[in-house]
């Protein structure tokens, strides 16, 4: 199972074309399920609300069109929050810290692009 980074994510829904070539790949290997969390919609929402120009889309069609993709969503649990506090502080931003510790609880792989973030190890693989 690959979870995507929220900028994965807003990049396969809206501009394939900026996905890099090893994500690409991976993303269309068919041994591969394609998941979401919850907490990357939730970022799209606070962040659009904002009106950041990097997070112009509608979270509600964002999420919608990922489910009619065939993409897993994984919803945000209390083992999730529990698995954030195992985590090393290297990154700040609450939204990759859950992302990460929900591929550790799920057994997926996350792929991102940010290098922060790989900074972690498994389950995380950078991608660009």
């Amino acid at each position: 199972m690959l979870l995507l980074d929220t900028h994965l994510l807003l990049w396969a829904a809206g501009l394939p074309r900026r996905l890099p070539p090893a994500a690409r790949a991976q993303m269309a290997d068919p041994a591969n399920k394609l998941a979401f969390s919850a907490a990357s919609i939730w970022e799209v929402a606070i962040k659009a609300g904002r009106q950041r120009k990097d997070f112009v889309v509608d979270p509600r069609r964002l999420r919608r069109g990922l489910l009619e993709g065939g993409y897993r969503e994984f919803a945000v649990t209390g083992e999730h929050a529990i698995a954030v506090a195992r985590l090393p502080p290297i990154h700040k931003d609450p939204f990759d810290r859950i992302l990460v510790a929900q591929a550790d609880v799920e057994g997926a792989t996350l792929l991102t692009v940010d290098a922060t973030v790989a900074r972690y190890g498994r389950p995380v693989k950078l991608v660009g």
